[in-house]
């Protein structure tokens, strides 16, 4: 199992919610391996020196990048979903099996991994 992190998530790293602290903490005391995309990164950092429970997470997550393979492979999902949102097609293609997806979209993000026939949690935070 891995854990995918959407901007909603992060946001909530920021913000100290109390759900998405204590699931991360659930994470790193079983060894989960903890994923973003650095689409992610980009829609919720804005001030480091601000932002230093995000930046601490961040230390601990693997932050995905869109190279040009994977761009083409965003596009594919994207027509087969009918929908726009680049970063939230990133965040369900590094999604597999079992895995488990953080996001404040969970509707979004539930209709990508359809489109991709891949079935993980998804919860919403």
């Amino acid at each position: 199992m891995t854990a995918v992190l959407d901007a909603g998530a992060l946001v909530g790293v920021d913000k100290r919610d109390r759900q998405v602290g204590a699931l991360l903490r659930v994470f790193q005391r079983e060894g989960v391996q903890v994923l973003t995309s650095a689409g992610v990164v980009a829609q919720v950092w804005r001030d480091g020196r601000r932002q230093a429970d995000l930046a601490r997470v961040l230390a601990g997550t693997d932050v995905l990048q869109l190279d040009e393979a994977t761009a083409r492979k965003v596009g594919e999902v994207l027509k087969v979903n009918r929908s726009d949102d680049i970063v939230d097609a990133h965040i369900a293609l590094m999604t597999g099996p079992q895995d488990v997806v953080l996001t404040s979209d969970d509707i979004g993000i539930k209709a990508l991994l359809r489109a991709r026939r891949v079935r993980a949690t998804v919860v919403h935070v």
